[in-house]
């Protein structure tokens, strides 16, 4: 199957997008007149690439395949694309080149025991490794015990497997459990927006963005802004329904898993002293002494 259309389309939507969102105050361009548009006109991305405007046109109706990487590099810094969106807008250009043999699917693999074995021994910190299509796939005993809203949502019973873009934008139930519900909505789609620049043959995650498509209004929304995160850190508010507020610190890293397929490995943590140890020490304690929750394995 010739997947070029559709990144003809992702590769236009992007940097329109992209563009839009920069004024010509930001990048020291004189203002003239109303402007029809919001943000750039074409013309002036051309200018601050040291490009045509009609080479720059072509580009942005989709025609990447063969553009030079330091030409990419000039659009990258034209728009002013964080690294994010720099390494998806590289990945759309590597996926429009003719391919010389049928892409291979990536398959998923199996977690090794010591990964599974670095997860436990995280005692205090929620720990869990989930897939680039936002499947939980491993983690301990407190991360499973801090995600059982995740876990025990209709969503996992559907699908086999705790998904957190699932559980985000199809569980009423996740505007509780997430205090910063907006913000989580903005970065799941983002992640799965730069994962599908990753792999764009994952006929799983094509599936997974059709269906929440059509089943939520805000998803439909948020894939249509275009935006990307692939580096994933910093704090988040929880409603737990055992321990009540929480606020956490996560740190997500990259964990190969195989030589196509990586994952990434998630900690949270909270701030030593502060209420949310406590919570969290107590959460931990709760989930010793409870049956614990098989993590969804890869099918």
């Amino acid at each position: 199957m010739d997947h070029r259309p559709d990144h003809r389309d992702q590769i236009r939507d992007f940097l329109a997008t992209r563009r839009a969102k920069l004024t010509s105050e930001q990048v020291g361009l004189p203002t003239s007149g109303r402007r029809r548009v919001p943000g750039l006109r074409r013309e002036e991305v051309a200018v601050l690439a040291g490009v045509s405007t009609e080479w720059y046109t072509r580009l942005e109706k989709g025609h990447i395949s063969g553009v030079s990487e330091d030409v990419l590099d000039a659009v990258a810094q034209a728009l002013r694309l964080d690294q994010d969106e720099r390494t998806y807008l590289f990945d759309l250009a590597r996926a429009a080149r003719p391919a010389r043999r049928a892409p291979s699917r990536r398959k998923d693999v199996q977690v090794p025991p010591r990964v599974q074995w670095l997860l436990d021994s995280m005692t205090m910190s929620a720990a869990f490794v989930r897939n680039g299509r936002q499947d939980i796939v491993a983690g301990n005993a407190l991360a499973r015990a801090l995600h059982a809203p995740v876990f025990d949502s209709p969503t996992t019973a559907q699908h086999g497997r705790a998904n957190i873009a699932r559980y985000i934008f199809l569980d009423p139930g996740s505007q509780q459990f997430f205090v910063d519900w907006d913000a989580a909505a903005v970065a799941t789609a983002a992640l799965l927006r730069a994962e599908a620049g990753r792999e764009p043959h994952d006929r799983a995650l094509r599936d997974l963005v059709g269906e929440l498509s059509t089943l939520s209004t805000e998803f439909r929304s948020q894939w249509a802004a275009h935006d990307v995160r692939i580096h994933h850190e910093g704090s988040k508010r929880l409603w737990h329904p055992q321990v009540g507020d929480l606020e956490l610190i996560y740190q997500s890293l990259n964990l190969p898993m195989s030589n196509r397929t990586v994952c990434d490995l998630t900690i949270y943590t909270a701030e030593p002293g502060s209420t949310s140890e406590e919570r969290l020490k107590l959460l931990a304690s709760l989930a010793a002494t409870q049956p614990t929750h098989p993590t969804n394995q890869p099918r």
